[in-house]
């Protein structure tokens, strides 16, 4: 065979192997089913389960797993956030169900530097401030942005990070200021964060795309609380995708500005259980796309 007939025959191959990857591209293009945009790691707050948890924390944990949800957001009940498994038999056991404890809401008064470096010893990212309550003044939540700082410090020497976590009162105006514009100027964006309740700020008649845009990579973890549609009051959480909140554009722009951690919290259930509530919410969670 001459040359000039093997350079043909190859150059003939190579280009019929370009034209078919060019369709496989154009095809995966104007096929949606092709393209995944999910979120591969979704998180619950053990808050949700907080009737269910106390009597049986392993079997509840383990339907979790099952569930498909992949990370914990644990909180400081009566058996602590290890639920008395110690932190690092809590680990074993999240090892052994396939998931992890990226965080928890703890009492940061009490006990913190324990709290902070049994935390860092089994990978935990977070330790969160869960409540403050409405403050008087506003010197109120300097003083707390202060205590902020002074905790994400002590954070900082473990090798983990502080947050704290929203309600409504952060949105709400005190002397024509938003109190939470004045704790997220005040604290330190090198050791303390920002978990964003979606909730509490749509309660409060916010924007979670807007605050989320302009404290870009200052609000690393979520709550996903959906809230009835036409409610009023504060306490009106209901199964995700039932309610009034666009999760889809919310978690998309929300995630394009730093947002990590994306973790399922309901308080209130209507003729459901809070079990089935959390098995339909990681069933609403895999489908979602961002």
């Amino acid at each position: 065979m001459s040359y000039k007939r093997r350079d043909f025959i190859k150059l003939s191959v190579q280009s019929a192997a370009a034209i078919a990857l060019l369709q496989m591209g154009c095809n995966s293009a104007n096929n949606p089913k092709t393209v995944t945009n999910t979120i591969d790691k979704f998180g619950l707050q053990l808050y949700t389960l907080r009737d269910d948890m106390p009597k049986d924390p392993r079997g509840i944990l383990k339907q979790i797993a099952g569930f498909g949800y992949k990370q914990i957001e644990s909180y400081e009940g009566g058996q602590g956030m290890f639920w008395g498994m110690g932190h690092k038999g809590f680990k074993q056991y999240m090892d052994d169900l396939g998931m992890s404890i990226v965080s928890s809401h703890c009492d940061m008064d009490r006990d913190f530097e324990r709290k902070a470096a049994e935390a860092a010893e089994i990978g935990m990212k977070y330790l969160i401030c869960p409540f403050l309550g409405k403050q008087k003044t506003m010197d109120d939540y300097k003083r707390y942005a202060d205590t902020f700082n002074k905790k994400g410090e002590v954070c900082r020497k473990n090798g983990i990070r502080f947050a704290y976590h929203n309600h409504d009162y952060s949105f709400e105006k005190l002397d024509g200021v938003f109190p939470q514009d004045v704790m997220m100027d005040i604290t330190n964006p090198d050791t303390v964060d920002y978990e964003m309740d979606i909730y509490w700020v749509v309660a409060a008649n916010e924007d979670p795309e807007a605050w989320a845009k302009k404290y870009k990579n200052r609000f690393r973890l979520c709550h996903v609380k959906d809230r009835a549609k036409g409610a009023t009051g504060g306490d009106a959480s209901v199964n995700l995708g039932t309610g009034g909140i666009d999760f889809s554009k919310i978690l998309k722009s929300i995630k394009n500005n730093g947002m990590e951690y994306f973790i399922v919290e309901q308080e209130k259930y209507e003729g459901t259980t809070p079990l089935e509530a959390v098995k339909a919410n990681a069933a609403y969670m895999k489908t979602l796309k961002v």
